[in-house]
Order: C-alpha cells, then sequence, then structure tokens
C-alpha cells in the first residue's frame, strides 16, 4: 500500500522545551493512524508541524513521496492536508453552509456576489457523497456538538483534503456521538481518504485506528498494529510503567450528610425546566454519580449545587446550613470545590498565568491574601506544589493557561481543587481530555478523598468511570432522575436503557429498594442508598 504520509527526523524545539524529538512517522493510504500519548507528549505538535502550523526545527515532511514545506495551513490545505480541532473553529451565527465554504465561497456576476445557492448545493453533494446527515440551512449554534463536528470534517473535504488529521476528536462527544464518528471514518477511508487520529484513550485508538504510534516525551517509543495490542501494552507505552487500568475500590463507609438537594428546579432561558424536582443526598466518604447523556440537565444542576446560578425553586444544603442563595465565594470558603465541565469557560482565566490560576478561588483567604493582599511568593510556592504534584506540563509556574495543552489544563484544575482540603468535592467530568496515566492518578486521588470522609459527587458520560468509581448512581434524563441504582449490580445496557429515558424491567424493583432503603434511613439518621 502506497505511503499518504511520511514524517522523517522531525524536531520541533520551543524556548526551553523539546516538544517533537527525531519523530518518524509513516502513515499508509486509505487507513486510520491513530496517534496515541499522554498530556504533553508531543502529539498535537507534530500535527501542527503537518498542518503548517509549526515550521519544523529539523526533518522533512513527504506527501505521496513528495517533500513538502508549508509556511502556513493555508499552503498545507493547498496540498491537500485538513485538520479539525479539538475547539472548533466555527462562526456560530452562520448557517452550516456559509462555515462550510467561508472564504471559498462560489461567486456569481463575475465575482462580484456569493452564489448561495451554487454554495448550498454543493454542501448538499458533498454530504450525500460521505453520507453525512447536516442540514445545510441550520445556524451551527443551533446544532448539536457531533453534528459541528461533521460540519468542521466537511469544511476540511470542500477545500480539497485527502489527509484528515482530527485532533481529541470524541472529546465533547457523547458515546453515540462517537460511535456515528467511527461510521464517518469508515466511510472516509472506504473512500480513499487518510485519517490520522490523535488520542490519549486506549479503546478507541484499537477501535478506529489500523495502525497506532505512541509518543512519549516527544519521541516515537512504538508503532504497532491495532488488531495486535492490548490496551495494557499500550499504555505502558504511553507512560513508561505498567498502569492499573481498572479501579480497585472498597466498600463505601459513608457518613453524615454533607450536602442535599430537595425539589431543584432550575429554567433555561426559555421558561423550560432544565431540572425539574430533583432531590438527592451526598454523605461523607462516598461517592455518588451522576451519569447521562450530555444535554438533560446535569450542568444547571451542578451549577446551581456549586453557586453559579440560583435555582428557581427548592432547598441546596451543605454541612447542614441553607447555601440556596449562598455565593460561590461563600461555598469555597466553607469547603465546596468544583471541577467543571469546561476548563476554558468555567475552571481558568486563560489570559492568566498558573500562578494567578492558582490562586483564584482562595485570593481573598488568610493564606494567600492576608489583610487583603495578595501573598505572591506563598501563591507561586502553591502554583509551583499543583504543578509537581498533578505533572502539570511544561512545569512552569510563568506559564499562562492558554500555551497548555487541554489535558494539562484539566490536571492544573483538578490539582487546585483537590488542594483545597474539601467537605465536598463536585467533579464535572474530571478526566475530559486526560491521558490514561492522569485518569488513573485522578481516580486514585477521588478515592483517597473518599477515604478521608470527604463527600464527592461526581458527573460523567463515562459509564465506565462512574461505574467503577460511585457507591450510588444517579441517572439522569431530561431534567430528573430515571433511577437511582448500585452501579455494581447494574449492567452498561441497563444504565443505557435509562440514559434514554427507558425503564428496564430488570431494574425496577432494585430501584424501588433503593428507594425504600433512602426513605428508611432518612427516617432513621443511618446511611442511606
Amino acid at each position: 500500500m502506497a505511503t499518504a504520509v511520511h514524517l522523517e527526523e522531525i524536531t520541533k524545539r520551543f524556548p526551553g522545551v523539546v516538544a517533537n524529538d527525531d519523530v518518524d512517522l509513516e502513515v499508509e493510504r486509505g487507513t486510520v493512524h491513530a496517534l496515541l500519548g499522554e498530556n504533553g507528549a508531543g502529539k498535537t505538535t507534530l500535527m501542527n508541524v503537518l498542518y503548517g502550523l509549526y515550521e519544523p526545527t529539523s526533518g522533512r515532511v513527504r506527501l505521496d513521496d513528495e517533500v513538502k514545506s508549508f509556511d502556513s495551513p493555508r499552503d498545507a490545505i493547498d496540498a491537500g492536508v485538513g485538520m479539525i480541532h479539538q475547539h472548533f473553529m466555527l462562526v456560530d451565527p452562520m448557517t452550516v453552509t456559509e462555515n462550510i465554504t467561508l472564504g471559498n465561497e462560489p461567486r456569481k456576476w463575475g465575482g462580484l456576489a456569493v452564489d448561495r445557492e451554487a454554495a448550498r448545493e454543493a454542501v448538499v453533494e458533498l454530504s450525500a457523497r460521505y453520507g453525512f446527515d447536516v442540514d445545510p440551512d441550520a445556524p451551527v449554534e443551533d446544532v448539536s456538538v457531533g453534528e459541528q463536528q461533521r460540519v468542521e470534517i466537511l469544511k476540511a473535504l470542500y477545500r480539497g483534503a485527502d489527509v484528515l488529521i482530527l485532533d481529541e476528536p470524541t472529546a465533547v462527544l457523547t458515546p453515540q456521538e462517537v460511535e456515528e464518528l467511527f461510521g464517518v471514518i469508515e466511510e472516509l477511508t472506504a473512500q480513499g481518504k487518510t485519517i490520522i487520529f490523535i488520542t490519549h484513550k486506549l479503546g478507541e485508538a484499537m477501535r478506529a485506528a489500523d495502525e497506532i504510534t505512541v509518543l512519549r516525551d516527544g519521541r516515537n517509543v512504538g508503532t504497532v498494529a491495532a488488531d495486535a495490542t492490548t490496551r495494557e501494552e499500550l499504555a505502558e507505552l504511553m507512560v513508561g510503567r505498567e498502569v492499573l487500568l481498572d479501579v480497585d475500590r472498597e466498600p463505601a463507609q459513608a457518613g453524615e450528610v454533607v450536602a442535599s438537594a430537595a425539589d431543584i428546579v432550575v429554567e433555561d432561558e426559555r421558561g423550560v425546566r432544565a431540572v425539574d424536582d430533583v432531590s438527592f443526598e451526598v454523605r461523607a466518604g462516598e461517592i455518588l454519580g451522576i451519569a447521562g447523556v450530555d444535554g438533560n440537565g446535569q450542568a444547571p444542576l451542578v451549577e446551581a449545587l456549586t453557586g453559579i446560578e440560583t435555582p428557581d425553586a427548592g432547598e441546596i444544603r451543605f454541612l447542614d446550613e441553607d447555601v440556596t442563595s449562598a455565593s460561590r465565594r461563600e461555598r469555597i470558603a466553607s469547603g465546596m470545590a468544583y471541577i467543571p465541565e469546561d476548563r476554558q469557560e468555567r475552571g481558568l482565566v486563560m489570559d492568566f498565568g498558573l500562578i494567578e490560576n492558582a490562586l483564584l478561588g482562595s485570593q481573598h483567604s488568610q493564606e494567600f491574601g492576608p489583610g487583603g493582599r495578595i501573598d505572591w511568593p506563598a501563591t507561586r510556592e502553591h502554583a509551583e506544589a499543583i504543578i509537581d504534584e498533578y505533572d502539570v506540563r511544561p512545569p512552569d509556574p510563568e506559564a499562562g493557561a492558554e500555551s497548555l495543552s487541554g489535558g494539562n489544563q484539566q490536571k492544573f484544575i483538578v490539582g487546585r481543587e483537590f488542594e483545597r482540603d474539601p467537605k465536598l468535592v463536585v467533579a464535572s467530568h474530571p478526566t475530559r481530555g486526560v491521558d490514561v496515566g492522569s485518569i488513573e492518578f485522578i481516580h486514585e486521588r477521588l478515592l483517597e478523598l473518599r477515604r478521608q470522609g470527604v463527600a464527592v459527587l461526581l458527573v460523567s458520560s463515562k459509564l465506565e468511570e462512574v461505574q467503577g468509581l460511585s457507591d450510588r448512581l444517579a441517572v439522569m434524563y431530561e431534567g430528573e432522575f430515571s433511577g437511582v441504582v448500585d452501579p455494581a449490580d447494574t449492567t452498561e445496557e441497563e444504565l443505557g436503557l435509562l440514559m434514554a429515558g427507558e425503564q428496564p424491567d430488570s431494574v425496577d424493583e432494585r430501584i424501588d429498594s433503593g428507594t425504600e432503603q433512602t426513605a428508611a434511613a432518612d427516617s432513621t439518621g443511618g446511611e442511606g442508598a
């Protein structure tokens, strides 16, 4: 089979950092090649070299055995290379057609005007050719994340891409959308396209790819056939040591109620109930999981619990105090830590360095702000401790948050929140966008907090995560809990049905039993289900 891409001895240096170190990579035409590695391993940097965003310090880029030199992404696009970034680059108010053809619109009247009908026809034809289901007239802001990703892929195909680079393409997708993406990839390769798939997810690399190349510390440490390896072997290549992939969790020793929500209602901007009369308790020394497809009310529920929004009805109690109207600052001071779903919008100030970001939420504390003045040496020491303990790369407290990869941004936020000495941790998708070694570390820290008597509310769309970590698991559908179950006694298939709003007969009795146990425990002051 012919080689579509050959990166020869690519080295890319930044001041004080060697991001890629003499990397060689060959990708055969019409195949899917996964680029696997930890956060900061050099995966995206290497692909940015191929896409013309970076010029290599040394080495050569070959396409179809022809040496290419790219001064910009425009050169790479003209050579048939397209890149779909983790954070989409779409204009929300514009339609699907306008986004796909932007900058390359068909013209009429001697080039004086955009031929909108021709643009729409081109998008419809392109969508039909690759089996994409997109509405050419829909504003991008009104379509799902999975559909936005298809728009990005169509935009690259419209510009003539034969090689498509997908950077962490499943990071913001639901399980159903991930399966749809894999179907799209299969259709693209069947029509001769070549896919390079950047990921840190072992299962997805093995599911989607023909071959897998692993980068560690900027070097290529191995290329293997996807059907001739195991998750354990790949994890060891990535991290350089054996990794515990399955959670080892002892039974919970649940104590007093730390936080509770009673009949919580949150309405969206249209007055529709995004959270509809939800009640729950989370106790010291236990992990309460909330599973569900994104968009079923988890985010507004978490925002109400953490003080970002005030619920329209209901009561929230924390450490036996009514905090329904308390500010975010007051909740932090009382011992509530929060790992947000959107690290860039909610977790970091992207223009700040890590020292300033380490301070967020603690700037009024006596530890870092005695007498109303920031103790910058203490803050710097705090940032350095987070960087060291949570392996944030590059290990530079002066680095701007925007300069870190998404996974390293996530590790920094997790470190900051875990180090608050919390009584309650609200962890919303805590391992989204991080590598296998970091996932293992974050899971271990959550379980350690649980052993120390901290209450944990874990929200995740990863079923294996909430099943493996949770002592009790609530499933959310259309703003309500469709069931609260024992995760150890419930299958993925049953959880999937609950996530779709269906009530499997096999779990009806267990849900009813759990509800009765909760009521009994509440009436006696004992442990709840």
